[in-house]
């Protein structure tokens, strides 16, 4: 394995992934549909609170865990969307 992508496996590693902490975050009125990617926009963006919004504390590089974040949603758009609108799907927190 290169050492480039080593060192970029290894940061994005360390950034942790804004998607999975929102799968368990259980905050009420959290967003469902990509709210891993919404909570990294929201940190490039300069959000203050981003526990009070997602119930999760943002990745510490948002920008590296950006592209994860729209993959790992995107696969599961199904089940968030389903969750969102009410269906009888038992996920909860964040997703």
């Amino acid at each position: 394995m290169s050492r480039p992508l080593l060192c970029l496996l290894l940061a994005l590693q360390l950034a942790g992934c804004a998607t999975a902490r929102t799968l368990d975050a259980g905050k009420a009125g959290a967003p469902l549909v990509y709210s891993g990617t919404r909570l990294d926009l929201y940190a490039l963006q300069g959000g203050c609170c981003a526990n009070d919004h997602f119930g999760a504390e943002a990745p510490s590089y948002p920008g590296l865990d950006l592209p994860a974040s729209v993959l790992l949603d995107t696969l599961l758009l199904p089940l968030s969307v389903l969750t969102a609108l009410g269906v009888g799907v038992q996920a909860t927190g964040g997703l």
